[in-house]
């Protein structure tokens, strides 16, 4: 395949999964906002529905549902007895869902059990989460499943969300519905991308965010990936807040007005003595954190549902109430301090909730209590409530949404008014949800701009193939060439046997994307695109290195998490033995590896996979901490009857002496030193003169294990121990394993100094230089197709070599190019010494 052709196969299509659906087959019941939604999503197969409250996302997935029943081509691709359709829904909302059935003449039953589905005569069954979370119901029965309110599934680490990806992996025909999608919270849409099989968390991830290095769950958009990101979206979701969006009318859709009291109840807590140190503590400590919100809410609550009995006390004796509220202790002052209230929690029967909240939204009941993750999804207050109370707050923002939108909703007829109770404490959270909800409302502008100017069908294939372009510059100093390019379309203009050293940091496969141009090669579906694409390049390289010369690649195995390997546990992807096996597929050969060790403890913080607390309750699930390795490769000199180079490395004996091998060898410098020391004595020195101390003494000393851990254990109970990273490292002699290595000197710590971008992966320059010195010479030209920031280059230089580097990414290239023009500079300015004259 051309180079160009490959490049435009990266470029993201969601394919249709689904079956036509004619006009003619659309119950008449459909408005027409609804009627354009469901064909849209019967041709999908598998897509989001994210329609506003009101909008009738309940008979968009009944009607899908019936029609993939009736009309569906699918029908006869599946067995006899699967072809059924399934909806999940939260507790109280199956009666919403009748009512809708009933409007299009369907028939539908709840059913708890395999046996009840069995039994049924409908096509088309409702139940709960529960029920198939719990194993009551077999999914194998079903074609098609609509998952309502489908933010159950929106936290990556749930018991749900990891069950329903196995359970429903196969299922033909998949729906998510839900009003409140959080566009802030990507997590969540990435959930939905991958339980409807669109793409793989891990990938999208790596083509759309920039990764945190040091934090596994963190997540930021890359800018100038954000306008392809909501393309990729509305390719298989819709945003759908009014049919104005689709172009129609929005007369009878118009939200009730919504007037909102942040309400800061006063605390007699603004003294308190902190028992742990006996000290009176002046001001209000800010609730930042869990476990100290955590405390605030329970210290407080009865001045809030103290508040909130005002506040219904102050108000016409019919209005009806929603007081919403997290801890089961502030219900239980609910039902002490505030009379003919209903309440609805998690230990009554599932049946008990579901009439009780029917109560309620039939005007039965005046005053209901309960919590957001029992009631705030998919039930209908509007028809007797327009009032509710947040006896609290908290951080999730989903919940608190959804429960706001149970009373402001189409077909409300009154304006509707929340109050939000909180203490001084609990600022900080307050300022999170508004921020929060200030997010959504531009987010869902967003959306509904693409929508307007794209509308339900459009190909994100050709508006992205345009984006093809790769920003050529070139700078050329006296010692050093840089390209801002390709690195495969700039390596093949090179000369043959035209560099005497490569040395590179490898992308890690799909493990990060450096740049946002589709020539990354970070930017591929998988680890097979990747050396698909290594491919184009690895000739290259071998056809420019000089016979007999090296190619020294930085490279790390990388972990595959639980979520993505189908397993539960951590597994090791062995990225360095695919490298190796690339490498001699396009005539390299392999010369060994250098092992440089990681810190665990890092490694941990940024993985979450070598955690202290689940090893002690099971350590067979855990592995252990990943080295970085560079690896060797050798292109075959012309003549192998004695393997000599055609251009050796040639080093004189007085400049490097056999001294000075024997010690690059082993790559560790050791220090003598008198008695050891005690674990006692390690505890009481601080924690760098503990380190070094260690260090020296695991470098020269017969290596004890339990003493070690002893001095490991000391550390940690006089409080010296690190959490954030690892201060008693083993130490090896072994010549492969560089653990001497000192990761602060690099160009990042350069980087951060100046406040300006860091790379995601540096090199430092302990590795870099040792490459250059023993496998160059002065004067030769060091090579890397992936430079970066140009850790290479500038070490090069440094080291009086000349530099040639290649980088995509515009910003790394400016960044480098400085660095190379920066020690170009201190290379030729003279010294006081150099204008003596003697």
């Amino acid at each position: 395949m051309e180079y160009k052709k490959f490049i435009e196969t990266k470029i993201i299509q969601t394919p249709n999964y689904g079956f036509k659906v004619n006009k003619v087959n659309l119950h008449q019941s459909n408005m027409p906002h609804q009627a354009d939604v469901i064909q849209w999503a019967a041709e999908g197969g598998r897509r989001a529905i994210f329609a506003s409250f009101g909008m009738g996302k309940s008979q968009m997935q009944l009607e899908l549902a019936r029609l993939a029943t009736t009309v569906c081509e699918w029908l006869h691709r599946v067995k006899h007895n699967q072809r059924r359709a399934l909806i999940l829904m939260p507790l109280g909302v199956k009666q919403e869902f009748k009512n809708d059935a009933k409007r299009l003449g369907m028939n539908i039953e709840y059913c708890r059990t395999t046996e009840e589905v069995i039994a049924s005569n409908c096509n088309v069954i409702m139940t709960n989460y529960e029920r198939v979370r719990d194993g009551a119901i077999d999914i194998n029965l079903f074609f098609f499943v609509s998952l309502d309110e489908a933010s159950v599934i929106r936290s990556l680490g749930s018991k749900t969300y990891q069950q329903f990806i196995k359970l429903f992996q196969f299922t033909p025909l998949r729906y998510v519905a839900t009003a409140t999608p959080s566009p802030n919270d990507y997590i969540e849409l990435l959930n939905y991308a991958a339980f409807l099989g669109i793409m793989d968390i891990g990938q999208a991830k790596t083509r759309f965010f920039k990764r945190n290095s040091e934090k596994a769950d963190k997540l930021t958009i890359l800018p100038h990936k954000e306008r392809e990101f909501w393309l990729w979206v509305s390719s298989w979701a819709i945003f759908l807040n009014s049919p104005s969006d689709l172009g129609y009318s929005d007369e009878g859709y118009d939200l009730p007005e919504l007037k909102v009291n942040w309400q800061c109840i006063s605390t007699p807590a603004d003294v308190e003595v902190k028992t742990e140190t006996g000290q009176v503590r002046a001001f209000t400590e800010q609730a930042a954190d869990l476990q100290t919100a955590s405390k605030v809410k329970r210290d407080s609550i009865y001045y809030r549902v103290g508040a909130a009995k005002g506040i219904i006390e102050e108000h016409e004796a019919s209005r009806h109430w929603i007081l919403w509220h997290h801890l089961e202790a502030e219900r239980e002052a609910i039902e002490q301090y505030i009379e003919d209230v209903t309440t609805v929690y998690g230990s009554q029967p599932d049946d008990v909730k579901e009439t009780l909240l029917s109560g309620f939204s039939n005007g039965k009941y005046r005053l209901l209590a309960t919590k957001p993750e029992i009631a705030g999804q998919g039930c209908n207050f509007q028809k007797h409530c327009h009032s509710a109370i947040f006896v609290g707050v908290n951080y999730k923002f989903n919940d608190f949404i959804q429960a706001v939108h149970r009373i402001q909703r189409f077909l409300q007829k009154f304006a509707c008014e929340i109050w939000i109770l909180f203490t001084e404490a609990e600022q900080h959270i307050v300022d999170v949800l508004q921020e929060k909800w200030k997010q959504h409302i531009e987010q869902m502008k967003i959306m509904r701009g693409i929508i307007k100017m794209y509308g339900l069908t459009h190909s994100t294939h050709e508006e992205l193939k345009r984006s093809i372009v790769v920003p050529v510059d070139y700078v050329k100093g006296q010692n050093f060439f840089a390209a801002q390019n390709d690195c495969v379309k700039e390596l093949a203009t090179w000369k043959d046997n035209s560099v005497h050293l490569y040395v590179s940091s490898f992308p890690f496969a799909i493990q990060y994307e450096y740049s946002p141009n589709y020539y990354d090669f970070g930017h591929n579906e998988t680890n097979e695109k990747f050396f698909e694409q290594l491919d184009y390049l690895l000739p290259e390289m071998h056809r420019t290195l000089m016979p007999g010369r090296l190619a020294c690649l930085h490279v790390k195995d990388r972990i595959v998490f639980g979520n993505f390997s189908g397993l539960g546990m951590p597994t090791v992807y062995e990225f360095s033995d695919d490298i190796v096996r690339a490498m001699k597929k396009h005539g390299f050969a392999y010369m060994g590896r250098q092992m440089v060790p990681t810190d665990v403890v890092r490694e941990n913080n940024q993985t979450y996979r070598l955690g202290w607390t689940e090893q002690c309750k099971d350590g067979t699930k855990m592995g252990c901490g990943m080295p970085e390795y560079i690896l060797l490769f050798r292109k075959l000199p012309t003549d192998l009857s004695n393997a000599y180079a055609d251009v050796p490395v040639v080093k004189s004996k007085e400049e490097y002496t056999r001294a000075r091998w024997q010690i690059d060898a082993h790559a560790l410098w050791l220090t003598d030193g008198n008695r050891l020391l005690t674990p006692s004595e390690y505890a009481a020195l601080p924690v760098d003169k503990a380190m070094h101390k260690l260090k020296v003494e695991l470098a020269t000393t017969t290596y004890n294990y339990e003493r070690h851990v002893a001095i490991a254990e000391a550390m940690e109970a006089a409080e010296k121990l690190p959490s954030s990273y690892m201060a008693v490292e083993p130490v090896t002699m072994h010549p492969d394993v560089w653990c001497d290595v000192t990761r602060m000197r690099g160009l990042n710590t350069m980087q951060g100094q100046r406040r300006e971008q860091q790379h995601l992966c540096p090199l430092p320059f302990d590795i870099v230089n040792r490459c250059i010195i023993r496998w160059s010479n002065e004067g030769e030209v060091v090579a890397d197709p992936f430079a970066g920031i140009f850790t290479v280059p500038y070490c090069s230089l440094k080291l009086n070599r000349k530099a040639r580097a290649v980088e995509l990414n515009p910003s790394y290239f400016k960044t480098g190019v400085g660095y190379c023009k920066e020690i170009e500079y201190k290379n030729n300015v003279p010294t006081l010494f150099d204008l003596i004259t003697h």
